[in-house]
């Protein structure tokens, strides 16, 4: 195809400039007057001597696409909208641009935010009030306008273990003034877990009743074991000093029990009346 003519006005394109269009010779008129973009503010046509500006399938003259504010060109340079306004940078900050609420400087364009009960904050302001350590992410505890991260919080707020001192998240067993995991919770001697069973206390400490028995308590004169029992659930007899329990109170002679019943001392022997 010849480019001497132009394949709009067959005018003669000798010693002029033209446009390419498809491989199409086009005078400049004719470009501008039916393929040029229009310029969305000013309506006229983007010639080939002007900047052709594009921004969402829109354009612009370079000198029509300017800062709501300022008037200033927006061409290579950042800007941001605000509704239907374009704004470049520095005049968004200035005047639109939200502030933490903790140093008041701006949030400029791209940087992190975060955001908590109506409040705003750049993440090097959105600290621990205790260990001073950014929180960003993770769980915290509000503490009146400022914020504790979850493991100080734990350190000096929440309930520990008597036993390994760690926290207790769920519901334990209270003894001593003290509170305790229920695995925690053990028998002083034999390590026994005592959660939901009985247990004894000897010097502000538990002992599951086996412990306590052979530890603490007095034997009987006839069998030797632990005379033991939780409040009035074990029957034993004393005399002079020795213990026997009640089934073990027999006659020397004849076995007889004699719990409960009249006995002598014969050849320091306890006998019933019978075997006098």
């Amino acid at each position: 195809m010849s480019t001497t003519i132009c394949t709009s006005c067959t005018g003669s394109l000798m010693g002029k400039r033209y446009v390419l269009r498809d491989d199409k010779a086009t005078c400049l008129k004719c470009y501008e007057t039916k393929f040029a973009n229009k310029c969305q503010k000013c309506k006229t046509a983007i010639g080939t001597g002007c900047k052709d500006v594009t921004y969402k399938d829109e354009h612009y003259h370079e000198n029509c696409f300017l800062c709501a504010c300022c008037n200033k060109t927006l061409a290579n340079t950042q800007f941001l909208t605000h509704g239907s306004s374009l704004i470049c940078e520095k005049c968004y900050n200035s005047d639109y641009a939200e502030t933490c609420d903790v140093c008041r400087l701006i949030f400029k364009h791209g940087m992190e935010k975060i955001e908590y009960s109506g409040r705003r904050f750049h993440t090097n302001c959105f600290v621990c009030l205790k260990c001073h350590k950014c929180i960003g992410q993770n769980t915290f505890m509000p503490m009146g306008d400022k914020f504790m991260c979850t493991n100080c919080y734990n350190d000096s707020h929440a309930s520990k273990c008597g036993g390994c001192g760690k926290i207790i998240s769920k519901s334990g067993i209270r003894f001593e003034g003290l509170l305790f995991h229920k695995e925690c919770f053990v028998c002083r001697s034999c390590r026994t877990c005592l959660a939901g069973v009985k247990f004894a206390v000897r010097d502000a400490h538990p002992f599951c009743t086996e412990c306590f028995a052979k530890k603490f308590c007095k034997k009987c004169e006839l069998c030797l074991k632990p005379i033991a029992g939780l409040g009035s659930s074990t029957k034993f007899v004393t005399f002079e000093g020795k213990q026997w329990h009640s089934q073990c109170f027999r006659c020397f002679q004849c076995t007889k029990n004699i719990s409960g019943e009249g006995f002598s001392i014969k050849n320091s022997k306890i006998v019933c009346a019978r075997c006098v």
